[in-house]
């Protein structure tokens, strides 16, 4: 009988256990995955934002170096000077600083008298896009008939 016994006794059944063990394995393999790209494109965003900061703050430098050249007397290359009104020797002053390569701070300043260049009035101090846009008028729309490509 003990023969008997010992051929009709099974092993218990570990499959769906085993199933579900492997499952949940899978699962946090990819959402480790997922983790670590993100991870990863966060790095590439922060040390992309960082450089424009960066760049930013150094055309800030420039632009105020220049500015204070122009409170001095001076008039260095790239400033562009044009008439102002309201006193006889009034000017208005215009410059840009490149930040990088699709952007530029531009300056505008106004003195209202050349002899007094302590009082003056910045008008425009902004970061603005450089370069040409181009209109993209080809957009790809499916007319129900045919393939898309």
């Amino acid at each position: 009988m003990d023969a008997k016994k010992q051929s009709r006794f099974s092993p218990p059944a570990v499959g769906g256990t085993s199933l579900l063990v492997v499952f949940a394995v899978l699962c946090l393999t990819v959402f480790a995955l997922l983790s670590l790209s993100t991870v990863r494109a966060n790095g590439r965003l922060s040390e992309t934002s960082a450089q424009a900061v960066a760049d930013y703050y150094a055309a800030d430098c420039k632009a105020q170096e220049t500015l204070a050249r122009l409170r001095n007397g001076e008039f260095p290359a790239g400033v562009t000077r044009h008439s102002y009104e309201p006193q006889a020797g009034g000017v208005r002053c215009s410059y840009a600083v490149p930040i990088s390569e699709g952007q530029e701070l531009r300056v505008e300043v106004r003195f209202p008298d050349m002899l007094d260049l302590d009082s003056y009035e910045i008008v425009c101090w902004r970061a603005v896009p450089v370069g040409q846009w181009e209109n993209d008028e080809n957009l790809n729309v499916w007319d129900g008939e045919g393939t898309l490509f």
